[in-house]
């Protein structure tokens, strides 16, 4: 098992993309914390992960308040020790053209998928530089690198991650601590399922897909547990888009 004995707090895993995560770190031996806004989906989650033999912990906290995110740490300590691995996944977007939204819809993009992941990295950080070893892994997208239209505050959000994401791997790298970005491409959720209705459904967008299919949430889990994983200690500051062909970014 990997990542055995390693503590990891995934944000926004009741479901999707964040869920997937949670379980693939859960069947190779993590403590994993579960995060999310809904406590009932949270503990579904822990549920899966204990019924495969593995060991977890649900926790409601609202990332865009940092005092929730440092209690949410405080809570993890006591319980498994100091977080080993973050990934920032929790996200949420606005499909509109820029000129129907409005500052609460910036205020929600914003908060959740750029200061949520400010604080959380703020709040693990200098217990990664104590023990001199950490990981941090950011979901950003696709739409942060090439931008897509209806999603303009989303694509500035996740773009000020990934930016972000690089800029800190620099600051921390001499402590042992990596920090990638994880671009996924449209990838099958609950979440995305009124995008696709928006673009003409999924047998349209697809055909724009090399691989020829979207994202199942197990395609990002994977690309994650590479960046988290011992053998890619020497990988920090990087952007890697999983996303079948549709994004090749020098």
């Amino acid at each position: 098992m990997k990542f055995k004995d390693k503590v990891v707090l995934v944000t926004g895993a009741g479901r999707g993309i964040g869920r997937a995560i949670a379980l693939a770190f859960g069947k190779e031996g993590a403590k994993v914390v579960v995060n999310d806004l809904n406590l009932e989906s949270a503990n579904e989650v822990v549920k899966e992960i204990e019924s495969n033999g593995g060991t977890a912990m649900a926790i409601k906290a609202d990332i865009t308040k940092l005092e929730e995110v440092q209690k949410m740490i405080d809570e993890v300590k006591q319980k498994f020790g100091s977080v080993d691995i973050l990934v920032n996944n929790a996200g949420y977007w606005t499909i509109k053209r820029f000129k129907d939204t409005t500052p609460e819809d910036w205020q929600k993009d914003i908060g959740v998928c750029y200061i949520g992941t400010l604080n959380c990295c703020k709040a693990v950080i200098d217990d990664m530089i104590e023990k001199k070893y950490g990981r941090i892994v950011n979901i950003v997208s696709d739409a942060g690198r090439i931008g897509e239209p209806f999603l303009s505050v989303y694509s500035g959000a996740k773009a000020a991650v990934i930016a972000f994401g690089k800029a800190l791997a620099k600051e921390v790298a001499r402590y042992g601590i990596t920090v990638n970005n994880v671009a996924a491409g449209v990838t099958k959720t609950p979440g995305v399922e009124s995008f696709l209705k928006g673009v003409g459904g999924e047998e349209k967008l697809v055909k724009a897909y090399p691989r020829g299919r979207l994202g199942e949430p197990e395609d990002i889990a994977n690309g994650v547990l590479f960046f988290a994983a011992d053998e890619s200690e020497y990988i920090t500051g990087q952007t890697i888009s999983i996303s079948g062909g549709y994004t090749t970014v020098g």
